[in-house]
């Protein structure tokens, strides 16, 4: 019975209370919880509770009068003091001073706006904490107490408990490092200016108009890179998932015998590391590799450019893909293929239909439907096709023409991020180019997948 009751004072309040209300409907003390955390739950006996948040507000107050407020200044600097090298008369040799951290002032400055927001979210909390506790004493109940909030947790609100702990790993781990990745952009943090020899500073949007503008060797490097991100991202998914429906079709259909085998052989390359297979097809590629040998000795022809030639090698790791991406193709196509109604099938033979209309009015239908949201996250997937391209080009042929030297014509924007980070540290590129390339994969799926009959009409074919 006293569970009972417990469940149903609680229910007697609503789930969320805005702020705005109970400071303006709240009595003196949770007007005074606004100023002193703990306040009105100290008044209406809810002891723990009121403990809890005083602790977090004097431990708030201490972090920023030691560390957060220093911390924010830094942040907004990004330091002021640079390592210098002193003579030491006395010992007679040379010592580094030490110097601000660009980098660490704007990680430290992160973290402190994190910890702000979740005091200011536990704030609120205390002011809904002391004005739930008014309205239960208006009407003559007694406050919650922190047993009953445990026993809650334990019980109807089970899943505030478990979510709590990934949702903050989720906060500390992704979220703040990808913040401060989001920041570098809108620094020159570079080869030139690499903390703590050297700071750098916020030049706001200047970033983005230097790789966004199509007249300078960056921008134009940006838009072509861009270019052939998009033409490999479509032939690399619409490829494998045309080819993937045939071979599927193939060995599906009722005349071809051994089916088990086929699929088995056909999907053999998966279990080879992809790494492996690409790197052993980089040496198989080169100018005396198999190939070309092979090439040599049947038909007394090559060496054939496959790596060395723009156009060779974006129509050879375009081909590449297809080895590589048929397979997984192949084994989602031929789940869909046995689950697509037989009546569908024999109401067509009935009315005349032969096998291309069949293919082209039931089959193909029902693959985009189950299929089109796997194609768009396929799409975005290929936009960011790391390994295809570094190992099995790099990036290559290598050219001029684009920002100093940092792309080759097979990279795709990911492949030049990385470049543009690892190997000529120009980190703040790098993180404009991420940006751009988030950008672009949302954009690309929200309004494509809006547009899917998986999305309008989710019972089309049930």
């Amino acid at each position: 019975m006293a569970g009972l009751k417990r469940k149903q004072r609680i229910a007697e309040f609503p789930e969320v209370i805005p702020v705005t209300e109970a400071i303006q409907k709240g009595d003196i003390f949770t007007k005074l919880t606004c100023l002193i955390m703990g306040a009105g739950n100290f008044a209406r006996k809810q002891i723990i509770q009121g403990l809890l948040f005083l602790a977090a507000e004097i431990g708030y107050i201490c972090f920023m009068v030691f560390y957060g407020v220093g911390a924010l200044h830094d942040f907004m600097t990004l330091g002021t003091e640079t390592q210098s090298k002193v003579f030491n008369e006395a010992k007679q040799i040379y010592e580094y001073t030490t110097g601000d951290n660009s980098q660490l002032c704007l990680l430290y400055g992160v973290v402190t706006i994190f910890v702000t927001i979740g005091f200011i979210l536990l704030w609120r909390a205390a002011i809904r904490s002391s004005y739930i506790g008014q309205l239960a004493v208006s009407k003559g109940n007694t406050p919650i107490t922190f047993g009953q909030i445990l026993k809650e947790l334990k019980d109807r609100r089970m899943h505030h408990l478990l979510m709590s702990f990934p949702l903050l790993g989720i906060v500390m781990f992704t979220v703040m490092p990808l913040i401060f990745m989001i920041l570098m952009a809108f620094t020159n943090y570079d080869r030139d200016h690499l903390p703590p020899g050297k700071l750098f500073d916020w030049v706001g949007l200047e970033n983005f108009g230097r790789v966004l503008n199509a007249g300078g060797t960056l921008g134009i490097t940006f838009w072509k890179v861009l270019g052939w991100t998009l033409i490999w991202a479509f032939f690399a998914t619409f490829l494998n998932y045309i080819f993937g429906i045939i071979l599927a079709l193939i060995i599906n259909r009722d005349g071809t015998k051994c089916k088990s085998m086929w699929r088995f052989l056909f999907t053999l390359t998966i279990a080879v590391p992809q790494f492996v297979s690409l790197l052993v097809m980089n040496t198989m590629l080169q100018e005396h590799g198999v190939f070309n040998l092979m090439a040599k000795e049947l038909f007394n022809a090559g060496p054939f450019p496959f790596l060395s030639n723009a156009t060779w090698a974006r129509v050879t790791v375009i081909i590449i893909n297809l080895w590589v991406g048929i397979p997984y193709t192949l084994i989602s196509v031929t789940g869909i293929l046995k689950n697509i109604p037989a009546e569908l099938y024999e109401a067509a033979k009935v009315d005349g239909a032969n096998a291309f209309v069949t293919f082209f009015k039931i089959t193909m239908p029902y693959m985009m439907f189950v299929m089109t949201p796997q194609l768009i996250v396929t799409f975005t997937q290929n936009i960011n096709n790391f390994n295809v391209i570094f190992l099995l080009t790099n990036g290559a042929p290598a050219t001029d023409e684009y920002y100093r030297g940092t792309a080759g014509k097979t990279d795709l924007l990911v492949t030049w991020l990385y470049k543009l980070t690892i190997d000529n540290k120009d980190y703040n590129l790098g993180a404009v180019i991420g940006i751009l390339t988030f950008i672009l994969m949302a954009t690309l799926s929200l309004l494509t997948y809006r547009n899917t009959g998986s999305y309008k009409d989710e019972e089309g074919f049930s």
